[in-house]
């Protein structure tokens, strides 16, 4: 995506898979979805919307050097959540 294209649930879905089998960072997923979540220009259908709920926070920690406030198990509720929201 270059940064004047409409994200789509396709790719915020690809967010949650690649955080899960460890090709992107909860840091950077939170990241990404800051940027959309922030994006006046963009413009959210509900599903989409909830699952960038969820994104945006991906990397909270208890605390410093803590584990992550939602474990992997949750993030993968998440997506199958996701996915039914979809069908």
């Amino acid at each position: 995506m270059n940064g004047d294209e409409q994200p789509g649930p396709d790719e915020i879905e690809q967010c949650f898979t690649e955080v899960l089998d460890g090709r992107m960072s909860r840091e950077e997923a939170d990241r990404r979805a800051w940027r959309w979540v922030t994006d006046d220009d963009l413009v959210w259908d509900d599903v989409s919307w909830w699952a960038l709920g969820l994104l945006h926070g991906i990397g909270l920690r208890n605390g410093p050097d803590e584990d992550f406030l939602h474990d992997g198990e949750q993030v993968r509720q998440w997506l199958e959540e996701l996915r039914r929201r979809r069908m």
